[in-house]
C-alpha cells in the first residue's frame, strides 16, 4: 500500500498495474462517499457492490479492497492522482462506466450534496470525461438506482 502511495506521489507516475488501478479506483470512490463529509452505510455498500461487480470479487473481498482503499483515501493528498492513475489504466470507452459508479456512490444515500456533485465536475474532466459525458453518466446512475425502487 505504501508502495501505491508513493507511485500516486510520483512527479511522473508509471501506468499503474491492474491491482493498483483497482485500489485507486476504489479509493476515489470512497473519496466521493466522503466528500460531503458523512460516510453512510448506503455509500459504503455500494461501494462493495461496485468493486465486487467490477473486478469478480465475492463479498468479502470486495469489503477487505474497500477498506484498503479507505487507508489509501485517508493518506493520498489529492484527488487529481487517483484519476491519473484511473485514466492512465482505464481505456477511454470504459471511464463513461467509472464516472457512472462515481455517480451511483453520491445518490446511494438518497441526496447528491454540493460538494459531492462540485467534486464529480472536477473529476470528470480530469478522466478525460466532457461535461455532456458526464450529465450522461449521472442520468444514467439515477435511471439504474430508480429502477431498483
Amino acid at each position: 500500500m505504501i508502495d501505491l502511495l508513493r507511485r500516486l506521489l510520483a512527479p511522473a507516475p508509471a501506468p499503474l498495474p491492474d491491482p493498483d488501478a483497482r485500489l485507486a479506483l476504489s479509493a476515489l470512490l470512497v473519496r466521493v462517499a466522503k466528500s460531503d463529509a458523512v460516510y453512510r452505510p448506503e455509500e459504503i455498500a455500494r461501494i462493495d457492490r461496485i468493486i465486487a461487480a467490477r473486478y469478480g470479487l465475492n463479498p468479502v473481498e470486495a469489503m477487505r479492497l474497500r477498506a484498503r482503499a479507505e487507508e489509501i483515501e485517508r493518506d493520498a493528498p489529492d484527488t487529481v492522482r487517483f484519476t491519473r492513475a484511473i485514466k492512465e489504466a482505464v481505456p477511454f470507452e470504459d471511464r463513461l462506466g467509472v464516472a457512472e459508479a462515481l455517480w451511483s456512490v453520491v445518490i446511494a444515500d438518497g441526496t447528491r450534496g454540493d460538494e459531492e456533485t462540485a467534486l464529480l465536475r472536477t473529476v470528470a474532466p480530469l478522466l478525460g470525461l466532457s461535461d455532456p459525458d458526464n450529465a450522461l453518466a449521472r442520468q444514467r446512475a439515477e435511471s439504474t438506482l430508480a429502477a431498483r425502487r
